[in-house]
């Protein structure tokens, strides 16, 4: 999951960013976690480094954007900045606070989208991180982030991922210890869940895919810390 913070004091461009996003992700298959701020000062005081992407008006009443990325960027070197602005004479200002790049308002979808792509791309390729799956044909190489989660059966594990399954004989306790660093929490013997895939908590459910998992009683408590803690940007 990509989280995105948007940074605008104007309702209007707010909703349509908003909802630029959500088209992106239909389009793209790309899951979001979308936060929004009406002014710099609302994104910078108390900045926690959970975020992704930042999507940032510089024109804004308290806190303009410049000065909201500056203090930013000491707290966060590796927040994707994209400004969104009336003037291009603010791309310069950008290489200070190491800004990706910039979109021109009135925003077009077309424009809007190729920098998200890049801005995506890039977040991608800090985090990736693969598994190397040995099968009878010979190796399945497995990015995490799209694996949704692992189940053990008998001698087996099974990789449920968003494109199909992926069967081998090893423990779940070997694949925990590859997948924990990576944001995945077991929630009962049988189940590690990828925390960026989960939908909801239903009492003694997680659901992934709208598919419940149970949690057990004995995992509960380490395993909603784990949720919350990821949730909360760590």
């Amino acid at each position: 999951m990509i989280r995105i913070a948007v940074v605008e004091d104007d309702p209007g461009y707010r909703s349509k960013l908003e909802g630029y996003i959500a088209d992106y992700g239909r389009e793209n298959g790309e899951n979001f976690q979308i936060s929004t701020f009406t002014d710099g000062l609302d994104i910078a005081e108390n900045y926690t480094a959970g975020y992704d992407v930042i999507l940032m008006d510089i024109e804004m009443k308290h806190l303009n954007g410049m000065d909201a990325a500056r203090r930013i960027r000491t707290m966060d070197a590796d927040v994707a900045i994209i400004f969104i602005t009336n003037s291009a004479q603010f791309a310069i200002q950008g290489y200070e606070v190491e800004a990706l790049s910039y979109v021109l308002k009135p925003v077009s979808y077309f424009a809007f989208s190729q920098e998200l792509k890049r801005a995506i791309r890039r977040v991608k390729e800090k985090t990736s991180f693969f598994l190397h799956i040995p099968q009878k044909e010979g190796m399945v190489r497995l990015d995490v982030s799209r694996l949704r989660y692992v189940e053990s059966m008998g001698h087996n594990v099974v990789y449920h991922t968003d494109t199909g399954d992926v069967v081998n004989r090893e423990s779940l306790k070997n694949v925990e210890e590859k997948l924990v660093p990576h944001g995945f929490s077991r929630c009962n013997n049988c189940y590690l869940v990828n925390l960026a895939m989960v939908e909801r908590v239903d009492r003694d459910y997680v659901v992934i895919a709208g598919i419940p998992l149970q949690i057990s009683r004995a995992r509960r408590k380490g395993f909603m810390e784990d949720l919350a803690s990821y949730v909360g940007g760590e």
